[in-house]
């Protein structure tokens, strides 16, 4: 079974991690250990998480609205001026906008808003977020920044002062010059788990199991944080791998083409549900198409290995 899960990843030209728990064989009894009911390839080891984090984010901001710590209705001004860099959501905005604390996390899980991710991060902080992660036994998941911070420390790998004056550079390199700037990504400090933010994919699929038991924090920000995700708009990862009435609820996460992973919990109408939790890793300008389906392959893979499917 893990060569099947292998082959998989190194036939779309990547590596991968993978770790899928079911949610529902623990009955009375709590949480059943490491290697009881549960499907691991390279399980434990060190990952980059990407947007995976805006998971943990979402639920911390969501247990401050449930225990009256931060008001979900206040109204925010969000900076154009001061964004954090992103493709897609308020990173874009060319003028300020205004967003309540509540809105700012519907647009974090389900179209991956970078911005947004700031704002609220830097009114709960970085350590409030580290502090769950430790309270949840989530021993191997570390946020060592916000995302601007992350981008800029990338930039500055790459020789220049920070995320904008490379994007500005690269505009104008040559072909040489980005190339040599393409061997250099992977090898940036927050490409690198053992020096950025990290995590595993045994934490991250625990995480959904208690987030999806209403074990993670208050039910209502549990539930919150499920119905988020069972709206976000990326759909070709671990989704690609089932098909209705199957239901996945999912967030996924990117960086530079060399990180591709997504996080979700499949669904099967017989009741029986699965946390998955898939990381990638290539060279940039690998097959991105292959690499989305073999996330989806594998997810696909080991659930039906432990629903006994797998022939």
């Amino acid at each position: 079974m893990t060569d099947d899960i292998r082959g998989i990843f190194e036939r779309a030209g990547c590596e991968g991690a993978l770790c899928v728990l079911p949610l529902d064989d623990d009955g009375e009894s709590g949480f059943r250990g490491a290697g009881s009911g549960e499907f691991g390839f390279r399980a434990d080891e060190p990952s980059v998480p990407a947007s995976v984090v805006k998971v943990q984010v979402a639920l911390e901001v969501e247990t401050w609205f449930a225990e009256g710590r931060l008001d979900p209705g206040e109204r925010v001004t969000l900076s154009a001026a001061d964004r954090t860099p992103g493709p897609t959501g308020t990173s874009l905005f060319e003028d300020d906008v205004v967003l309540s604390w509540r809105d700012m996390v519907v647009l974090m899980l389900t179209i991956s808003d970078n911005h947004t991710t700031d704002v609220l991060l830097r009114r709960i902080g970085v350590a409030a977020v580290n502090a769950t992660a430790e309270r949840l036994g989530l021993t191997g998941t570390v946020l060592e920044s916000d995302l601007r911070t992350m981008l800029d420390s990338i930039g500055r790998d790459l020789g220049r002062t920070g995320w904008a004056d490379a994007v500005a550079w690269g505009e104008r390199a040559s072909a040489a010059e980005s190339a040599r700037a393409e061997e250099l990504l992977p090898t940036a400090r927050a490409l690198d788990p053992s020096r950025g933010t990290r995590t595993t994919p045994r934490n991250m699929a625990e995480l959904l199991r208690l987030i999806w038991t209403d074990r993670a924090g208050p039910a209502a920000a549990c539930a919150r944080v499920r119905t988020l995700m069972g709206h976000q708009l990326t759909r070709h990862r671990i989704a690609s791998g089932f098909r209705p009435p199957v239901r996945v609820a999912a967030k996924s996460g990117g960086l530079l083409g060399v990180v591709r992973n997504e996080v979700g919990v499949i669904s099967h109408p017989d009741g029986r549900r699965y946390a998955a939790a898939v990381f990638t890793r290539s060279r940039p300008g690998s097959d991105e198409t292959a690499i989305n389906a073999a996330i989806g392959a594998a997810t696909a893979r080991a659930v039906a290995a432990l629903r006994g499917e797998d022939g």
